[in-house]
């Protein structure tokens, strides 16, 4: 069982990485595809700056042990003002506070988390910021979750109704549909709840999918519906940045853009477990905190 579940780990991780290659690769063709009459259209194309990290566990059990580490992946170019595709593959022992939060973690603190996040915020208001990240996770157990939501900056864009909202969630229906007939209702109103700031009252976004402790008893299919998670963002985001990325902007648009990106930190900042785990496990600070806008207002 353990051979097994080694190298169910391996194929995991090796996923995220290549997914991470894909992904970059198309956002760097966005960059060489903007007009050069377009905003920033002088500029040079932006590339990904890739950065490695050893994760540094605060748990005596696990001084002198490797414990994993992983990759940010950094752009800041003409099409994205900053835009990190990040990866990582970490393990090790969860403290008993936070071993008490986690599945399958209690009678025994060890655990493996190995993921993706990504989180684009764009210079043209005209182009909804996104989040996605996918993750495996084990402990005692083991489940797979993520999914990915779209950020409209702008308010005339904050509607299911738009093309683009359209567009972005019929490019994950399709992927639910094949994999689960309730998948895609269960998970884009788990996506309308969790992306919440309950302290505004209001979502952050028009939505997407997000699912957590997916365990079918099918490791493979479970596999399998992470990767078309992945496939699915690629398809249904980078045409949304095509269709908007030349359109000009007003420094109106732009400061709406710079307040909604408060909104989103705050989320962030104050909601995301996945901002939690990576803390309390030791994770890089610079690499959690990617999330965050590389300007914004509060006003």
């Amino acid at each position: 069982m353990t051979d097994q579940m080694d190298d169910r780990k391996a194929r995991a991780s090796a996923w995220f990485a290549e997914l991470r290659d894909n992904i970059c690769a198309a956002f760097e063709k966005l960059e060489d595809d903007l007009d050069p009459g377009a905003p920033h259209g002088g500029r040079n194309p932006g590339r990904f700056e890739r950065t490695s990290w050893k994760r540094e566990s605060t748990n005596p059990a696990d001084e002198g042990q490797d414990t994993g580490g992983g990759t940010m992946s950094v752009m800041k170019g003409r099409v994205f003002e900053k835009v990190g595709v990040n990866i990582s593959t970490v393990f090790g022992n969860f403290s008993p506070e936070f071993a008490k939060q986690i599945e399958g973690a209690e009678e025994d603190p060890r655990f493996w988390a190995s993921g993706i996040s990504l989180v684009a915020h764009m210079w043209n208001p005209h182009v909804p910021a996104v989040h996605m990240n996918t993750r495996h996770i084990v402990t005692t157990k083991w489940w797979f979750g993520g999914g990915g939501d779209l950020n409209p900056v702008l308010k005339k864009y904050r509607s299911k109704e738009t093309q683009d909202a359209r567009d972005f969630h019929a490019a994950y229906k399709a992927t639910c549909d094949a994999h689960g007939a309730d998948y895609y209702e269960r998970f884009s109103k788990w996506c309308d709840e969790y992306f919440f700031n309950v302290h505004r009252g209001e979502p952050r976004g028009v939505g997407g999918i997000f699912y957590d402790h997916l365990n079918t008893g099918d490791w493979k299919e479970d596999l399998a519906f992470t990767q078309d998670v992945g496939k699915a963002f690629i398809e249904g985001y980078v045409p949304l940045v095509a269709r908007h990325m030349n359109e000009p902007w007003t420094e109106a648009e732009r400061e709406e853009q710079l307040v909604y990106r408060g909104r989103y930190a705050e989320f962030n900042l104050v909601y995301d477990r996945g901002t939690k785990f990576g803390l309390q496990t030791g994770g890089n600070v610079d690499a959690i905190l990617m999330s965050l806008p590389p300007e914004a207002k509060w006003p």
